[in-house]
């Protein structure tokens, strides 16, 4: 189960949408830059009330970055500033849609994007939020996977049009999603929080959703850490994997495998021996709360070889057991150390 911002530059590419374009290589047809930031399509595809195309045949660029006529630029540009918009901004909330069936939504979600006029996100997360809800918005904006800079700002650009605008994420939008970002990108426009009424609707992270499917692994201290190294460089994550092995932290690993980087999950369970057991406890849930669920409680020694196996991928959360942790009646317990306390 993955956040929005785990998405691997190395497996998909996407348009950018609100950023300013030079020439595009690509097959799609030529875009031009709409008033409020946003880039709309000549194709047959509707404009926004944004200017933007809401149809997903757009140009594909370097993860959502603005494209340049010499191909060879990643550069990430802010293509309208608030100086460019005239209307009195609406709302933007950045709103966590849990892990991804409808029962996981907190209200409050489902609250924030029936009132949200637009609906912007990755494709994939889009089509998790219930039809009651979709169909209410005036309309939703979805780029495939590694736009997050795109999208982000595409909404951005919406809400300081005057549109009320969520845009959206699984689990939680602080945890490896895209609130911190939309906050940066609202800086960069010169924009403020405030301007937008920016709100930040938590939802249930993978980390939280994934333990409970294990029992209860995670009920002492517990660090995360992604090993997508599309925004961390890999030594970084090393270093972190070492620091929190070698103490007694449970260990939650996000993003653990993907197509062009599986050097990163090997590397990660060589560390983890490093400073773990063999038998320590590992649970594995792939898609949680979605229809291809599937739940995995293993040791150490064997994750692994788990890497060439479907249950493990970007949709796959890994919880790394400490020295305390067991497996007890098919559950993964992590002690508080009430039993050095109290007897029962």
């Amino acid at each position: 189960m993955s956040t929005d911002t785990n998405a691997d530059a190395d497996d998909e590419s996407t348009s950018k949408c609100g950023a300013s374009s030079g020439e595009s290589t690509s097959e799609a047809s030529t875009e031009s830059s709409s008033s409020c930031g946003a880039s709309s399509s000549s194709d047959d595809s509707s404009g926004s009330k944004c200017g933007a195309s809401s149809s997903s045949s757009s140009s594909s660029s370097s993860c959502g970055a603005s494209s340049s006529d010499d191909g060879g630029s990643n550069e990430q540009e802010v293509g309208a500033t608030v100086d460019d918009f005239d209307a009195e901004p609406g709302k933007l909330s950045a709103v966590g849609l849990g892990p991804g069936h409808p029962e996981g939504m907190t209200d409050r979600a489902k609250t924030a994007l029936l009132e949200a006029e637009h609906i912007v996100g990755y494709t994939t997360y889009i089509d998790l939020i219930p039809d009651e809800i979709t169909e209410e918005a005036d309309e939703l904006y979805d780029t495939p996977m590694c736009g997050e800079v795109s999208r982000t700002e595409e909404a951005i650009d919406r809400a300081l049009a005057g549109n009320d605008v969520a845009i959206v994420g699984s689990g939680d939008p602080n945890v490896y999603a895209l609130g911190g970002l939309a906050l940066e990108i609202l800086e960069s426009k010169g924009a403020t929080a405030s301007m937008v009424d920016f709100e930040a609707v938590p939802g249930v992270p993978a980390a939280q959703s994934c333990a409970a499917r294990l029992g209860a692994p995670l009920v002492n201290d517990t660090v995360s850490i992604s090993l997508s190294d599309h925004l961390v460089p890999m030594p970084e994550i090393e270093s972190r994997l070492h620091s929190a092995a070698k103490e007694s932290f449970t260990i939650t690993i996000y993003n653990p495998w993907s197509r062009k980087r599986r050097e990163n999950f090997e590397k990660a369970c060589e560390i983890l021996l490093a400073h773990r057991d063999e038998d320590t406890p590992v649970g594995i849930v792939h898609g949680a709360g979605r229809e291809d669920e599937q739940v995995l409680i293993t040791e150490l020694d064997e994750l692994e070889e788990l890497g060439e196996d479907e249950i493990i991928d970007m949709t796959t959360t890994i919880v790394v057991g400490n020295e305390d942790t067991y497996v007890w009646d098919d559950r993964m317990v992590t002690p508080r150390g009430y039993e050095t306390k109290y007897d029962y």
